[in-house]
């Protein structure tokens, strides 16, 4: 897809509706040809019971970012990104404010795209290490 940064976020922020990342408030702010970046509110709704970030949410952060900038190398009326395998290392906790979720290309091939994901506080703070490997699938064959 050849789409400017604005167009990108726009679009990003549209597929997301009424999913997973519109309930966690995830939202699109920066795009480049190797990387995309979005930030998601810390509050109780991501919180585990002591009051943490739960690394789940920083999980679904990582793979919701790393996915969707998979999706703009693929034309996706001919094929569909998934996410195969994710690790991550949380680092460091936080109890408010906001986490920035920013996925950097490690490997682009043809059927496998390789991600590393850094969560970030506001103050730049690594939260989680993230690493998302995605498969890219043909539509025709995967019609399921």
């Amino acid at each position: 897809m050849n789409l400017n940064k604005e167009e990108i976020l726009q679009l990003c922020q549209k597929v997301s509706q009424n999913t997973l990342m519109q309930t966690l408030q995830i939202e699109y702010i920066d795009a480049g040809s190797d990387f995309l970046k979005a930030k998601m509110p810390v509050n109780t709704s991501v919180h585990q019971p002591m009051g943490l970030l739960h690394g789940g949410a920083s999980v679904a952060l990582a793979e919701s970012v790393g996915s969707m900038a998979s999706y703009f190398f693929v034309n996706p009326e001919e094929f569909e990104v998934r996410g195969i395998e994710i690790s991550a290392n949380h680092l460091k906790s936080i109890r408010e404010g906001f986490v920035f979720g920013t996925a950097k290309l490690i490997h682009k091939g043809r059927t496998l795209h390789l991600w590393e994901i850094k969560i970030t506080d506001e103050a730049d703070n690594l939260i989680s290490l993230c690493k998302l490997t995605n498969i890219v699938l043909d539509k025709k064959k995967n019609n399921r």
